[in-house]
Parts: C-alpha cells; sequence; structure tokens
C-alpha cells in the first residue's frame, strides 16, 4: 500500500494478506431482509414468529387444540415431546414442500452480493432451510466463493451417507456415483441434537473448528439465545474467552437495540471489537467487499482510512460481475506480508 498518499481504492484491491477466515452466520432474518417481498413468485421466507400463518397450519394447530398465535419452535417441541409422530410427519413435510419450492429470481439480490464479496478462504453458516443461498452461490460460481455450511440441514443438499460427501440435491456422489439422498433438516425442537446425524456433526465439526480460528465473525439475522442455547453453548465454546480475542471483530447485522446484542452475545465480543449495523448494506462486507479483513487491520491498526468502495447494488449481473473482477487476481497471485498482520493463528 503506498505510504506518501491516502490510500486509494486501487490500493485497497491489491493489498491483500489476511489468510484468517471470515465466518457470516446467517439466521431467518437474513433471508428475510435479503427477500423483502418473497421469492421470484411472492412467497414469503418465514420466520419462526410467522411461520404458522405462511406455512399454513393455523386449521390443524387448531383442530389439535394448539395454540396457532405461539411460536411455530414451541409448537413443534410440545407435539415432539408428546410423541404425536404423525402430526410430528404433518409439520415435517409441510415444512419441506414450501422451503423446497423457493425460487430465486433473475437480477442479483442480497445473497449475490454476499457470496461475491467473500473469499474463498471464508465461510457462510446458515440456520437456514431455504435454498435460496445455495441458488444464489451456483450462478456466481465462476468467481472463489466462500465455502458454505448448512448448520440444520438445506432442502436442496444432498448426501451420501456410505462415502460422507455432499453436494446439489440433484448430483449424485462423486466416490460411488449414487444419487444423492436429501441431507437432513434439523427440525424446530426445543433441544437440538447436533450429533445424531452425520451429516449435521460434520457440518458442525468445520463450524467449530472454523469459529475457533476466525479473524472476523458476522452475525446477521441470528437472534440466538432464545431459541437455540445448545447453538450458543457450541459457538461460545469454540470462540473461547473473548479477552483472548483482542484483535477480532465481531460484527452483526439486526434490527435488535444494541443493549439486546450486547446481552445477547457478550461471549463473543472484547471490550470495544464490535460493529452493529441494521442493514447489510451498511457493513464491512458490503463496504469493503472480498477485503474486509485488510479494511479493519489497515483503518484501525495502521491509521490508514481507506475510501469505502460498496457494492453497486442496483445493476444486473453483468456490471456487478465486472466490479469484482479486478479483485481476482491479486487474491491469487497474493503473498502474505507480515506474520505480526492476522494471518494464521
Amino acid at each position: 500500500m503506498t505510504t506518501d498518499k491516502e490510500p486509494t481504492i486501487e490500493d485497497e484491491r491489491a493489498n491483500v494478506f489476511v489468510t484468517r477466515p471470515h465466518l457470516v452466520i446467517l439466521g431467518a432474518g437474513a433471508s428475510r431482509a435479503g427477500f423483502p417481498n418473497g421469492d421470484r413468485s411472492g412467497k414469503k421466507l418465514p420466520l419462526m414468529s410467522d411461520c404458522v400463518e405462511i406455512l399454513a397450519l393455523r386449521a390443524a394447530l387448531v383442530e389439535w387444540g394448539f395454540d396457532p398465535e405461539r411460536n411455530l419452535e414451541d409448537i413443534f417441541t410440545e407435539v415432539f415431546a408428546a410423541g404425536e409422530m404423525a402430526r410430528v410427519k404433518f409439520l415435517q413435510q409441510r415444512i419441506g414442500e414450501y422451503f423446497s419450492g423457493l425460487q430465486i429470481g433473475d437480477r442479483p439480490t442480497l445473497y449475490d452480493h454476499l457470496v461475491l464479496s467473500l473469499r474463498k478462504k471464508d465461510f457462510v453458516a446458515t440456520f437456514n432451510w431455504d435454498p435460496l443461498l445455495l441458488q444464489a452461490y451456483r450462478r456466481n460460481s465462476r468467481f472463489d466463493l466462500p465455502q458454505l455450511l448448512f448448520l440444520h440441514g438445506n432442502v436442496e443438499v444432498g448426501y451420501c451417507e456410505k462415502d460422507r460427501t455432499a453436494g446439489n440435491l440433484d448430483a449424485r456422489c462423486n466416490k460411488c456415483k449414487r444419487p444423492f439422498s436429501p441431507c437432513p433438516l434439523l427440525y424446530p425442537v426445543g433441544r437440538k441434537d447436533y450429533a445424531k446425524n452425520s451429516f449435521i456433526a460434520s457440518q458442525w465439526q468445520t463450524f467449530r473448528r472454523v469459529l475457533g480460528h476466525t479473524f472476523m465473525v458476522t452475525i446477521f439475522g441470528y437472534s440466538g439465545p432464545r431459541t437455540d442455547q445448545e447453538a450458543l453453548a457450541v459457538m461460545s465454546t469454540a470462540w473461547g474467552a473473548p479477552e483472548r480475542r483482542e484483535l477480532e471483530q465481531s460484527c452483526f447485522i439486526t434490527k435488535q437495540r444494541e443493549e439486546e446484542v450486547l446481552s445477547n452475545f457478550s461471549e463473543f465480543i472484547h471490550s470495544h471489537h464490535r460493529e452493529i449495523d441494521e442493514s447489510f448494506y451498511d457493513s464491512w462486507i458490503a463496504r469493503h467487499p472480498r477485503r474486509t479483513g485488510e479494511a479493519w487491520w489497515n483503518q484501525y491498526l495502521e491509521a490508514k482510512f481507506l475510501p469505502d468502495n460498496p457494492i453497486p447494488e442496483n445493476v444486473d449481473f453483468p456490471e456487478l460481475w465486472s466490479f469484482f473482477r479486478p479483485f481476482i487476481e491479486p487474491e491469487r497471485g497474493s503473498e502474505v506480508k507480515s506474520s505480526a498482520r492476522p494471518t494464521e493463528r
């Protein structure tokens, strides 16, 4: 990076030195934010709080004697605990059918912007069943993109139990050549067993390793503790004591108030190393795509204040891909500049 003048956007693109991953964790709020008007045909992206209405479950729940105004996770937990397996299967089928029918539109979406804004070293771990992240990923695969983890399964992911391989549901195992089976969905019971299924267990194994090693973590649309104590316990253990994270940055994209975020995620925040944004487009990812770690390091530790280089929000794919192409060659030819910087931990 130049030292005799203010750094430029061209400097930011060329200056690649962070090798530790940026981990993005997605909750249902991320899909809702990315598709506020629904999918290609207008089908809404459900939250636990409005799943009953969107999945048209009210009549069945009333017939069963359940209050349809409650959170779906609370209802599903009670049905499961009562051993009403026919009802459990009904709920599972309705969930699977609805989410399997979701399709991304033709124009770039927030999820297209997200996957393009991260590098091959990075990870996106999603709790969401919907296939829209994967659909965005596939149509941008001409670029080096982050690795995806499906912590609660996904309706468009296939899995080979024999060879422990995964891919698109309509593909075949690259080892035994047999068609993939649908990967399991981890349904919304109050206490979830992340080790019961081998696919889910493998996703969490990688997730724990990455979370322990990441330089920057962004939590997007995931409220956490109220609905997923087991997940938060696993994440907290992998992250470790906050005082050990004196260089790492924790970012949140959420509608929650700051005091709620600090209360819910105190175990993931070291001192003032946090940023809370209401919109994805205000985040480090969107303002410094593919260079989030480098931009943070230069700004806060080297006092080199880079201009924002935001994702062009309202352009179609040719222009969007043209914006990202100048980032790629410096990434492929980059060398680690200094062991004091956030490279290998």
